[in-house]
């Protein structure tokens, strides 16, 4: 076959002079130096190192060294800033001088699982080494976003915080008086109902007029359970009530209660990421750094 220039070269050697072969996850190149006559091994790094970057390395081992060269089996030439895991995929000739040498590199895939382990425990060793140096600076950014985000919502959360605790105030003081009117109105009935039965009726007398007083509580109760779907239970109902002066205060003065669970509902997101981004098992910055923000 015949070279980028067309002149055929003088020398076809077989691929023994140049063998390829994975050690600790990484190739080894293992060829003759021509001018030296003595073998020499080049340990590649193919996720990094580039066609061009070996050649000038073999260049420097032999000064005799003129021309070195990779071509594809078609003859193609290959570039020199092809990275060395794509040339290590297929066959290729790699010509020094005069001389072309026919390599074949071992297939990934049968790579024993020893080799296949070593290369995955580098890998991971690259990610972590990798995380370790952004990580700090990483985790600095994304704190200061969050705090930048607690301040914009604090700030727009204070004076809603402020008109929902004067809504609240009237509310819980229009309930407590409905209570104490409720609790009124039943001792003036109690005592209505005792001044008439021992003064001016008797019990035979006003026996019926209790009953139907109590029949129509029972209905009264009933009456609340279908329109509520609840129980009349004092907790629930002094609730109920309180959320129905909240929301009618609330519309009176124009506070959206919904924009201010969507922001209470932000807030509680960004405090939470937050104190997740600052746990001693993710962090691991240096305390001034916290501080000064």
């Amino acid at each position: 076959w015949r070279g980028r220039e067309g002149a055929p070269y003088s020398t076809l050697v077989p691929s023994d002079e140049v063998t390829i072969n994975y050690r600790h996850g990484l190739p080894v190149v293992t060829l003759m130096l021509p001018t030296r006559s003595e073998r020499c091994q080049f340990t590649v790094k193919p996720v990094v190192t580039t066609v061009g970057a070996v050649l000038q390395d073999v260049q420097r081992e032999d000064k005799g060294i003129e021309r070195a060269e990779v071509f594809a089996t078609d003859g193609s030439k290959i570039s020199d800033a092809t990275l060395m895991e794509v040339l290590l995929m297929n066959d290729f000739k790699l010509v020094i001088n005069n001389t072309a040498y026919s390599v074949s590199p071992p297939v990934k895939d049968k790579l024993n699982s020893e080799h296949a382990t070593e290369m995955e425990d580098i890998k991971s060793l690259v990610h972590r080494l990798f995380v370790a140096l952004h990580l700090e600076d990483h985790q600095i950014r994304k704190e200061r976003e969050l705090l930048q985000k607690l301040d914009h919502l604090k700030g727009e959360l204070l004076p809603l915080e402020q008109m929902r605790a004067r809504i609240m105030n009237s509310a819980d003081a229009k309930t407590s008086r409905l209570l104490w009117v409720g609790l009124a109105l039943m001792s003036t009935q109690g005592g209505a109902l005792a001044w008439l039965t021992w003064w001016v009726y008797s019990w035979d007398i006003m026996e019926p007029v209790t009953y139907f007083i109590t029949y129509g509580s029972a209905m009264a109760f009933y009456a609340y359970f279908v329109l509520t779907k609840q129980d009349y239970i004092y907790p629930h109902a002094k609730d109920r009530q309180f959320l129905h002066y909240f929301y009618r205060k609330s519309k009176k003065q124009h506070f959206n209660v919904e924009r201010y669970n969507k922001l209470k509902d932000d807030l509680a997101e960004a405090e939470e990421s937050l104190r997740r981004l600052r746990q001693p098992l993710h962090l691991r910055l240096p305390i001034q750094e916290i501080s000064d923000k």
